[in-house]
């Protein structure tokens, strides 16, 4: 996908030093740019915003995504990660939390890139059960993958525009954008 703008550039991907492993770095910079589009589609006036009261605000959103991550990559994958006191923006503007997210990241793809098959491979615990550290990051993005779900229908709620994130959106389409609505683009071989 191409981004308006993109938190990181793909020149700022490490290479992996296993090549098996590329994806992983690439999907992990790919999600980053996807929840920073997400992200950068509210104004600091909706960070209160939350659709019933039983709901998460969008800036609860943008909290747990900076500081479930930091548990994820410092307890479960065992990353160089900063004190969780040191997580948070200390201003929380959408800006704010986009450029933290940016810099979080960009620590995590250096450290997985150094990272070997042994690693990836190794069990560890992952709350009361062991799990690959390969599963444990897969778990990671898909975490990280719902709850910008849950933004975009916030920004639906919201009255504004979803950003590309997998293709066109009702909102942004382009030129060959080819959606899958129908049994005839399903069965295309």
């Amino acid at each position: 996908m191409r981004y308006a703008q993109s938190a990181i550039a793909e020149s700022e991907i490490p290479a992996a030093v296993e090549a098996v492993f590329q994806h992983a770095l690439d999907t992990y910079a790919s999600e980053t740019n996807k929840i920073v589009a997400a992200w950068r589609s509210f104004g600091d006036e909706d960070l209160e915003f939350k659709p019933g009261t039983k709901s998460a605000s969008v800036r609860d959103i943008m909290r747990h995504q900076l500081l479930s991550e930091r548990r994820f990559f410092a307890e479960f994958l065992a990353a160089p990660e900063p004190q969780a006191a040191a997580v948070l923006p200390e201003e929380q503007t959408v800006d704010d939390f986009c450029r933290r997210m940016r810099q979080l990241a960009i620590r995590r793809l250096a450290f997985l890139a150094a990272q070997t098959q042994d690693w990836w491979m190794e069990l560890v615990p992952f709350f009361n059960v062991r799990r690959q550290r390969a599963w444990i990051f897969w778990r990671r993005v898909l975490h990280s993958c719902h709850h910008r779900t849950q933004l975009a229908m916030y920004l639906r709620m919201l009255g504004k525009p979803v950003p590309s994130i997998y293709g066109p959106t009702a909102d942004v389409t382009w030129q060959g954008a080819d959606p899958t609505t129908t049994p005839e683009a399903a069965g295309r071989q």
